[in-house]
Formats: structure tokens, sequence, C-alpha cells
């Protein structure tokens, strides 16, 4: 008996596992990064790979310090591996790994704890797999798996961490209490102290709603635990403050952590009620059984107040204080962006398995939910039938031919006939009652998604990063005696990616040309990968086509090298910009690159 437990557990796992695979991995080098943030990443782990400097991230000739160290190793990990350029030859598997490999254990511990909660009705591994796919088809997850930055690795290691801390103090004596706090450890490498006051106010939140809370936080071993927390992420803060003292103090501390909390950086200022719409949008197309388990969640907390249940049966009223610490704690941030939000979605994905498990017995609050989900669907089918109304709206200066595209590649045409097929079978399926309506319309939004996603990828990377991929080789069969690279306007981070050289990244304006002329005799730069010759009597430039249309571009002698997209490649000689910017200095453009971070993504 105890062998054939074992064995279906081992067979549900292997379920998730394939559908996580499908989700997360397949086709994950098949497009370039994309441009502004994922560039930096990895430029920073394959840095790390081909410097032997493991300790601080560099990118572009100078320090990155918005992220602790563990995205990049990992990123540094895979493109150490041999023939990585064969296997890899877009860099994109290897910057991207650590994120889809992060989702996807995260999506196993998910449908494993789920197996392990007591439930009625013999119905684990359909509620497991329910669960498990509830989070890795989250629209958040889907996009964050795939992209080459950290807020998947945070998700994973700090999902992992609070589900091994419950499965601790609800039932399982067998797990070893050392490793909530290992991925807790390795959360704070991730993401900075972010992860560990999420973790606090979990833990908190629901310690205060347990009667015998002082018995739960004995399992947990918080004193010895917290030790082996701190000996996993300190030593790399210790050892990057003393080598690099302020700059790195004022850096990761003052400006990425405390900044972005108090105050808005980069123009990302949102109400106060932003993570309520990211939270509907995060759950979609099943967004009204998030709320349903959330009030049944409620249900069970006032339940727990009045009787008390058992510890096993306090997993929803976990993940209800799991959300709600994400959800209080970054909508008082000053600063807000959608991936805060992910390390809420496994508490979702418990909450929306916790709405599956509470219908079976609830009629009519199946159809009333139903209902409104169908509604959803249907909206959304409609939107995409009136597509064309709505497409030419869309106005991306470096898509510029986007609506046309998505209607000649039959992309929009797939979409519609997706939707229509969905919301039929979620129709027919409530027509007749399925007890597994919810996972079979999962497992069809699964074949969906594989379905549209790559071809909608295909062509994001075709319009954007493939123009920087053929001006980036233009440049290394250009570039002659070490010259000098600088990209003026539309600033990507993939162009030194590509190219592995040192870019001057400046705007299109009179001070940007004032300015780059004064950093090419002052911000002198240099790495391991390229040693630029500052003394060279040329430079080379890639100018995107709106901005070499200002006077004060266009009008410079240049001589043009090639054209991708809506970049140029131009060589200028330094006396023609020492002469143009002598000119627009004497009509009072002033440099100002020492008063401003310029190349603060």
């Amino acid at each position: 008996m105890i062998l054939f437990k074992f064995k279906k557990r081992l067979l549900t796992l292997l379920v998730v596992l394939i559908f996580g695979i499908i989700i997360f991995l397949l086709g994950l080098g098949s497009t370039g990064l994309v441009d502004e943030t994922p560039p930096l990443f990895a430029a920073a782990g394959r840095a790390m790979s081909e410097s032997g400097d493991w300790l601080t991230p560099k990118v572009n000739g100078i320090f990155r310090f918005d992220k602790p160290p563990l995205i990049y190793w990992l990123m540094g990990f895979f493109y150490s591996l041999p023939n990585n350029e064969v296997w890899d030859s877009l860099g994109t598997i290897s910057a991207r790994l650590p994120s889809a490999l992060a989702s996807l254990c995260l999506m196993l511990m998910i449908g494993d704890t789920i197996y392990c909660w007591p439930q009625k009705g013999g119905r684990k591994s359909v509620t497991s797999i329910v669960a498990a796919l509830g989070f890795a088809l989250s629209p958040l997850i889907i996009v964050w798996s795939r992209t080459a930055v950290s807020d998947a690795l945070l998700c994973g290691t700090l999902g992992i961490s609070l589900l091994l801390f419950w499965r601790r103090m609800a039932y399982d004596a067998r797990d070893k209490c050392i490793l909530p706090w290992i991925c807790l450890g390795l959360a704070i490498l991730t993401k900075g102290p972010v992860a560990l006051v999420l973790a606090t106010l979990t833990m908190a939140s629901f310690l205060f709603c347990q009667k015998d809370w002082k018995n739960l936080l004995d399992k947990i071993k918080p004193k010895t635990g917290f030790l082996i927390t701190i000996l996993i992420s300190a030593p790399w803060y210790i050892l990057e403050l003393i080598k690099e003292g302020k700059p790195f103090w004022d850096s990761f501390f003052g400006y990425h952590n405390f900044q972005r909390y108090t105050s808005v950086v980069n123009n990302h200022a949102e109400p106060v009620w932003f993570f309520f719409y990211i939270m509907v949008i995060g759950s979609l197309p099943f967004t009204p059984f998030l709320f349903h388990g959330i009030f049944e969640a409620f249900k069970d907390l006032i339940t727990n107040f009045r009787k008390g249940l058992s510890h096993q049966e306090s997993l929803f009223i976990f993940s209800l204080c799991w959300l709600g610490s994400v959800f209080i704690f970054f909508s008082i941030s000053a600063t807000k962006l959608p991936s805060y939000w992910l390390p809420a979605t496994p508490a979702a994905a418990i909450l929306i398995s916790n709405s599956f498990t509470k219908l079976q017995n609830q009629k009519k609050a199946f159809s009333s939910l139903w209902i409104v989900n169908l509604l959803i669907l249907l909206g959304l089918t409609i939107a995409l039938f009136l597509s064309n109304i709505w497409l030419n709206s869309i106005n991306d200066p470096e898509m510029p031919n986007l609506a046309s595209n998505l209607l000649s590649t039959g992309i929009i045409l797939k979409a519609r006939l997706f939707f229509f097929v969905f919301t039929f079978t979620g129709i027919v399926l409530f027509i007749f009652r399925s007890q597994n309506t919810f996972l079979y319309l999962q497992i069809l939004l699964l074949l969906g998604q594989s379905f549209l996603m790559p071809p909608i990828s295909k062509l994001g990377d075709t319009s954007r990063q493939l123009p920087l991929r053929n001006i980036s080789k233009s440049i290394l069969n250009a570039r002659q005696g070490n010259e000098t690279l600088a990209m003026i306007g539309i600033r990507k981070p993939s162009l030194h990616f590509y190219t592995k050289q040192i870019v001057f990244y400046e705007s299109s304006d009179a001070v940007g040309l004032v300015n780059l002329f004064e950093r090419f005799n002052f911000d002198r730069r240099f790495n391991f990968q390229d040693k630029p010759n500052y003394d060279n009597e040329s430079f080379l430039v890639v100018i995107d086509e709106y901005s070499s249309r200002e006077e004060h571009w266009s009008n410079i002698t240049h001589q043009k090298l090639g054209a991708h997209g809506i970049y140029n490649l131009w060589r200028i000689k330094k006396s023609d910009l020492k002469a143009q910017a002598i000119n627009l200095r004497s009509n009072g453009s002033e440099a100002n690159w020492r008063k401003k971070q310029v190349e603060k993504f």
C-alpha cells in the first residue's frame, strides 16, 4: 500500500514535470535577449565566466550593483559549460536557464505540497496538478520564467523556502529543518533584504493566527536556521563592502533598495491599488477562482480562530498570509513594477486549488464562478475578433510595422481560433458539469500557449533584436584599430552584449553630442573584453533613424557603413565631433554627464 502511494505520488510529479518542461524549457534559446534589462544580467554573468572574477558583477566597463550575485553566478556557470557557443549560439539559453529552472522546481514543490496535503475524495493527483498549472500558466510566470532577470529566481527560492517552512510546521517532520533556511539564504543572494522581509512578514502573520505559535516556531529552529541563512548570504555582502566600500553601499543599499522603496525610481510611479490590477491580470483567465479561493481561506481563518484547525489544514491560511504580505509590502512601496508580484504567484496558485477543492461540493458557487469565468473568456475572444480596430493604435517606434506583421503572419488569426475553441470547450464542459473542467481547460491553455507564444516571440525577435544582432556583426567587421563605439538615441544594452565592446550611450539631443565628445576624453573605460583606443582619430556610432534626423547629427560629416532595421552604423572623425561640440557649446549646450548617471537602466 505504501509502495502504491509512493508510485502514485511519483507519477503525479512526473506529469507536473512534463508540463513544466513544455512551459518553461522548450524553445528557450530560439530568440535573442529582450532589451533593456536582460542583456545587462546576461553580460554580467558572461563576464564573470570569461574573466574569472566571480565577486563583482561588471557590465560595459562599470560595476553593476543592482542585484546580488546568485543570478550572475548561475548564468556564468552555464556560460562556462563546454561548447557553449555551439549549443547556445544566441547566448540566451545560459541567461534564461536560472529563471526557467527556478520556476520548474517551484512548480514541482507546489504540486508535491498539495499532493501531501490531506484531502477528501481521493483527488490528490488532480488537485496537485491544478495547483502546479495554476502557478505555471500565470501570464506573469510564463513571461518572467523565460526572461534573463532575477525575479523568477527570487520567486523560486523564496517560494520553495516558504513551502518548506509550512511543511515543517504542519506535519512533515522528516523534512530537515535546514532546507528552508538554505533556500532563504539563496533568496537573499538573489534579490537582497527584500527576501528576508517577505519571509518574515509571511511567517509572522501566519504564526499570529495560530494558538500554539510558540510550538510551531520551535519546529523551524529559528536561532539555528537564521545563523545558517546568514552564513550563506552574508559573506558576499561583507567581501563586496570591504572591496568596494561606499560606492557599493550607496548603489546597492542606498539606491536599489532604500531609494526604490521610499521614492519613485525610473518613472515607475503607480497608484496604491496597482497590485490589485496585477493580481487580476496575473491569474487570468481563471481570476474568479482566485478570489473564491481567498474567500474560502478567510472562512478557514475565522474557523481557526473560533474552533481551531489542525496544522495540516492550515496551508490555505498560510497562503493567504503569504499573498497578503506581498500585496501590502509592495503596495506601500513608492516604486511599483508588475514583476514585484511574482513572489505572490505561488500563493495565488494554491488558493486557486483551494477554490477547485471547495467547489466540488458547492454546485451553486460552481455555476456562478464558471459563468463569470466564461464571460471573461468570451470577452477575450470578442476583443481578438475586433483586433482590426485596436491593433492600429499600437505605436512602437522600434517596430513600426507591428500591426501589419501580426496580421500578415496569421498570428492574430491563430489567436482568434484558439480562444474561440477555448471558450466553446469551456461552455460544453460547463453544460455537462464535468468535475475536471478546470484541469481540462488548463491543459488546453498549455497547448494554446505552446501554439501561440513561439510565433509571437519569433516576430518580436525578428522585429526588435535581429537588427541589433546584424548591426553588431557589422561593427565587428568594420571596426579598425579598436575604435570607440557609441550608441545615440534609443539605448540598447544588447549592443554591448553582442559586440562585447565598451559602448557609450547618449541621448540624441545637442547636450548628448557635447556629452559624448567630453566622455571620449575623460570617461575612459576598459575591461577584460575590450580596450578601446581612445586616441584613434575616428569612432563608430549606432544611431536610430529618428535620432539621425536631428540637425546636429545629420549635419555632422559621417561615413555610413550599414543599416539594419531602424539602426544606422556610421564612422565619424573625432575632429568633426569636436567641431560640432564646440559649435553647440557656443550656442548654450553644456555637458552634464558628470551630474547624471547616463547609463542607469
